[in-house]
């Protein structure tokens, strides 16, 4: 999919009191913003607006917005804006992808992702790039399940579909410390994006599959409490097509973490105990229904030992696989892959 480079607004320079006045909270670093914009005309002027000073590219991915998006981008004054236009809608994780492409293109140390709906509240971002800055994260990400007075004004379908997908998603990522995955709100070192194996996905999967991606090269992922805004955007997220969608997928996600972290990366306890309990399980399941449907074939009843030659492989095979997801829980990545970006002082 090609696309098209505009930018926003005339080029410019800040003046020294500007300058003085929005000092530069991490020196030395190069952080941008990417939006991707669809139906965000009311809001996106507003978003650009609220983004500090020391961010130094903001990049608006104009995803073929059917509404008047293009045309509030292209009348934006702020000279930090470039937008990037797509051609054709790809969604979230298409439009995020273009962006983080330009970004690795203009050199940026630290990306940040905002939505062009105003539900991100740009003053938590020194707390989302922090971590990064000083090499303690590879990529963070809100949590607005911390702030239990924000957490109120969540719909209600929303606070059960995220509590079944955090369980679904830290299964498949391996990032057991993390909530509230669905969160939009992150930002990552653009040195972790050129490890990634794989595309990541076009549309609302984009941050489950990220997750995914990063738990396959171990990189650390941390949560920071971020309560989300609620205000005049219309989600066109069917609840449907995720129930439907994000299951086989996140299952798909899971079976190529495991194989390249397990299996190809490193073969250690987590390897054996999936290649022994694995198989005990089925092994144990399939005689136990074979027995089972052939002793009410002959309206008779299985003995002692028949019942333990199906359970026992059962029972083996269960607590191997148990043990393998707690030792998968320990070996959840504590360490960053990216260092530290702040000014190296003398010894």
């Amino acid at each position: 999919m090609r696309e098209i480079e505009r930018r926003g607004g005339p080029g410019g320079t800040r003046s020294e009191a500007q300058a003085e006045e929005h000092a530069h909270p991490f020196p030395g670093a190069r952080i941008g913003v990417v939006i991707p914009c669809y139906r965000v005309a009311k809001q996106i002027e507003r978003v650009v607006a609220g983004i500090p000073a020391w961010v130094e590219t903001i990049l608006c991915v104009e995803d073929k917005s059917p509404d008047d998006t293009l045309a509030v981008l292209d009348a934006l004054r702020d000279p930090r804006v470039r937008v990037l236009r797509r051609e054709h809608n790809g969604g979230v994780g298409a439009a995020m992808q273009t962006g983080f492409e330009e970004a690795r293109r203009l050199g940026l140390d630290i990306v940040v992702k905002m939505d062009g709906d105003d539900q991100m509240d740009p003053a938590y971002l020194p707390q989302l790039v922090a971590p990064l800055y000083h090499g303690r994260a590879d990529m963070t990400k809100g949590n607005r399940w911390a702030d239990g007075r924000a957490l109120r004004q969540m719909p209600l379908v929303r606070i059960v579909g995220n509590t079944g997908l955090t369980f679904l998603v830290k299964f498949a990522s391996g990032h057991w410390g993390l909530f509230d995955p669905a969160n939009g709100y992150l930002a990552l070192r653009t040195d972790v994006l050129g490890l990634l194996r794989k595309r990541l996905p076009d549309r609302y999967f984009f941050e489950s599959g990220l997750l995914i991606e990063l738990g396959i090269q171990r990189a650390l992922v941390l949560d920071v409490a971020i309560p989300a805004r609620y205000g005049d955007e219309h989600s066109s997220l069917s609840i449907t097509r995720t129930l439907l969608g994000f299951p086989p997928r996140l299952l798909h996600g899971f079976l190529r973490r495991i194989a390249w972290r397990y299996f190809l990366y490193d073969f250690g306890a987590v390897s054996v105990f999936l290649l022994l309990g694995l198989p005990l399980l089925l092994i144990g399941a399939a005689f136990g229904c074979v027995l089972w449907y052939t002793m009410d074939a002959q309206g008779s009843y299985a003995s002692s030992g028949q019942v333990m030659l199906a359970a026992m492989p059962i029972i083996l095979g269960f607590q191997m696989l148990v043990q393998a997801i707690v030792l998968d829980i320990h070996n959840a990545p504590k360490v960053a892959l990216c260092g530290d970006l702040g000014p190296r002082t003398p010894d």
